[in-house]
């Protein structure tokens, strides 16, 4: 049995960790044991790990470069004698790594859940040269993959696992969601979900709301998530006069019953790696509006269980945001080929079996030699 380790920086619901919980929660209990360590903070996932039965141990970073962390970090590792150290996004990757190599963890595999366009020179010359300190890169598509190709880390350290997603959905009651919500159930319905920071394109959407207002008075938009430019963004919407038609509900921890009340996802994102939230709008048969974003187009497929438009072009998103609403039979059948691709592609236990043999199989070659 290999002993594992899960190391993130925080456990907010949010992509990645959404990612990690599953791989953590669904491993085989008699091939792995799997423990959780959050470098900076916890979060509301905690307690799904625990019922799980899965240890989690803070290392509490609290600055940026925090050596004592560092210290912390690599004294559990060796105290624990951990066989495989995961780590995901970037400062958990940074300080996980170095610290598995002072530890001497047989295994390390890195994470990575986005095609990474804010990475500047620093970061990019740090992922650079621990790339030397992990056995594996793993991207969640293969725009990711091909980013960190391009970045300089070698052909021999990458490898692709698209994420994955639960396979049947709560079931959950839209009109009493729309009730608390106050919003009349036969209005069009559009949900945004992620964080609010340059990458996602929110202003983009806003401008697309504000024309959309014009041909489709009745159109109410959720916009979920918090992040630097909520307040800047919530500007915008009062300037286009948007109070009544788009709410914005800051962090929610029921995104799921969000998007079972919600008619169309849309993310008018700059780049993303594998959007969970897309893969969670096809498991409850939404369709979903995107911008052909890296790592969008590898899940949404144009025509079939969505639409994309180009990146920064509003008036597109529009009208295709429109089209969608428009056209009830068509939503429904993109969201149920939504559904189809997922099952199809993007299952929670494909992705989990992936990881497993590709655990087992590096710690056999070095155990080998």
């Amino acid at each position: 049995m290999l002993k594992v380790l899960q190391l993130i920086p925080s456990l907010d619901r949010s992509g990645a960790e959404k990612q990690m919980v599953l791989l953590a929660t669904k491993l085989p209990r008699d091939r792995f044991a799997v423990e959780v360590a959050t470098l900076s903070r916890s979060g509301s996932f905690e307690a799904e790990l625990r019922s799980a039965g899965i240890p989690v141990t803070a290392i509490s970073k609290r600055f940026r470069i925090d050596p004592f962390a560092l210290r912390r970090l690599t004294r559990f590792l060796r105290a624990n004698q951990f066989d495989v150290v995961q780590t995901w996004l970037f400062a958990a990757s940074a300080y996980g790594r170095v610290a598995a190599h002072l530890a001497q963890v047989p295994v390390v595999v890195v994470a990575e859940m986005a095609v990474d366009l804010w990475k500047g020179n620093l970061e990019r010359a740090i992922d650079r040269r621990l790339a030397r300190w992990c056995d594996r890169v793993v991207g969640n598509s293969n725009a990711v993959v091909d980013f960190y190709r391009e970045l300089g880390v070698p052909n021999d350290r990458l490898a692709m696992i698209y994420s994955g997603a639960d396979d049947e959905p709560p079931v959950i009651d839209r009109t009493r969601v729309r009730a608390e919500l106050g919003i009349d159930l036969a209005a069009p319905l559009i949900l945004f979900a992620g964080r609010l920071a340059e990458q996602k394109c929110v202003g983009d959407l806003l401008k697309a709301l504000d024309l959309l207002h014009h041909v489709q008075p009745d159109a109410r938009s959720l916009i979920v998530g918090d992040g630097p430019l909520r307040e800047p963004l919530e500007e915008i919407a009062c300037l286009y006069r948007l109070e009544d038609h788009v709410q914005f509900l800051g962090h929610r921890d029921d995104v799921p019953a969000l998007l079972a009340a919600a008619d169309v996802l849309v993310l008018p994102s700059a780049y993303e790696g594998l959007p969970n939230v897309v893969l969670e709008a096809m498991r409850f048969r939404k369709p979903v509006v995107a911008t052909a974003a890296p790592g969008t187009t590898e899940v949404v497929v144009d025509g079939v269980t969505g639409l994309l438009v180009p990146v920064g072009d509003p008036p597109r998103l529009t009208r295709a945001l429109r089209d969608v609403i428009r056209d009830p039979a068509l939503a429904a059948r993109m969201g149920a080929a939504g559904r189809d691709r997922v099952e199809n592609h993007f299952r929670v236990d494909a992705m989990v079996d992936q990881f497993a043999q590709l655990y087992e199989s590096i710690h056999r070659s070095k155990t080998a030699r």
